[in-house]
């Protein structure tokens, strides 16, 4: 159970959806009974029907950035920085009117401490410190730089998306968001949130159905691998979150009245697991979240959820594991292979519930 090789699992590489659905809530949903251990198949506009009547959704209104710049050192070397704490970039912007933070560098010979980089429309960034793969930038002319963002950065698609993302053939700048999307802050999805449509989140609220707000910016590191045996040791990656008094208070009365609190995407998941006490309550806040969940895990807030397929061997497959049991979760993944099911970011969806 503690073991990483016991949440690996064979997956054939054309499997892995390299774009979404024409339309979104076409997409598949594999619907997962804790209760009767049955499972059954739909499409994701089915939802509303398989939800209670007063249910509340949580879902994460994070917004991914435009986080790749394409540039140039001075020598003429293609470059290409990553930006992987925007939110701390932000706050710098503020504070002294320089975009400044940590970002990946991607180039045949890693830069070093002040160098300058050369991206699009006169826009300067400098190398102010190196830390292993990690490299402290400070953009210039910082005063434009959120406008220059929006023209010039690349929307960060997942690294097993294999093909073309310069926009020619599909618009990523609006397929790998959620359509209710509006704190900018992340450099990847909450891809579980990828299947709604205004169209359905109307007919979901029309059968009485509430929906609470929250934020968690994912980070970069959701991609990292575990890379301990024992996963007891993993030290997962934090990410910043916010949660409103008034989703807090949703939230809050949903436990009291015993209604069920159904978690769209690991990122709504973890959050209202980190900020829950032990009977379920949520605390308002901002903050960073390093809560890692797995097998043995008990669930306090989250009473269903609605989830993406996971990579192996990745800590979102252990938390869906903690849910129900790996077993379970394993058996499942099995079945949507055999039922040509597309997995990972703009692949298809669970319900666990």
């Amino acid at each position: 159970m503690f073991q990483l090789s016991d949440y690996d699992y064979g997956l054939p590489g054309e499997k892995i959806a390299q774009a979404p659905c024409n339309n979104r809530s076409e997409s598949r949903l594999l619907h997962l009974d804790r209760n009767s251990d049955v499972i059954s198949h739909y499409r994701f506009k089915d939802i509303a029907g398989l939800l209670n009547k007063d249910d509340l959704l949580v879902i994460n209104n994070t917004k991914v950035i435009p986080a790749r710049l394409p540039g140039k050192k001075e020598t003429g070397g293609k470059v290409e920085i990553f930006i992987i704490d925007y939110a701390a970039g932000m706050k710098n912007l503020e504070e002294t009117g320089f975009f400044m933070c940590d970002c990946l560098v991607r180039a045949s010979r890693s830069p070093k401490k002040g160098a300058l980089i050369l991206l699009e429309y006169g826009v300067k960034a400098r190398i102010e410190a190196v830390k292993g793969p990690v490299f402290h930038i400070k953009f210039l002319n910082g005063k434009e730089f959120s406008e220059f963002l929006k023209n010039s950065g690349r929307i960060p698609l997942p690294p097993y998306i294999k093909r073309d993302d310069s926009g020619k053939n599909r618009n990523d700048r609006e397929d790998y968001q959620t359509v209710y999307a509006s704190e900018e802050g992340a450099v990847a999805a909450p891809t579980a949130g990828l299947h709604f449509t205004q169209g359905l989140m109307a007919d979901i609220e029309k059968k009485g159905i509430e929906f609470a707000k929250i934020t968690l910016h994912v980070g970069y590191g959701t991609f990292v691998p575990v890379k301990v045996d024992d996963i007891r040791d993993h030290r997962i990656h934090s990410e910043y979150f916010s949660l409103s008094r008034k989703s807090a208070d949703k939230i809050n009365t949903a436990k009291r009245q015993n209604r069920r609190v159904v978690a769209v995407g690991t990122t709504s998941v973890r959050t209202l697991e980190y900020l829950s006490d032990e009977n379920g309550m949520v605390r308002a806040g901002t903050g960073m979240c390093d809560l890692f969940i797995y097998p043995g895990y008990s669930y306090k807030c989250v009473d269903a959820m609605i989830t993406n397929f996971h990579l192996p061997k990745s800590t979102l497959l252990m938390l869906v594991s903690a849910f129900y049991t790996r077993k379970k979760i394993l058996e499942a993944y099995r079945e949507a292979i055999t039922m040509d099911y597309r997995f990972f970011s703009y692949g298809d969806a669970m319900l666990i519930e």
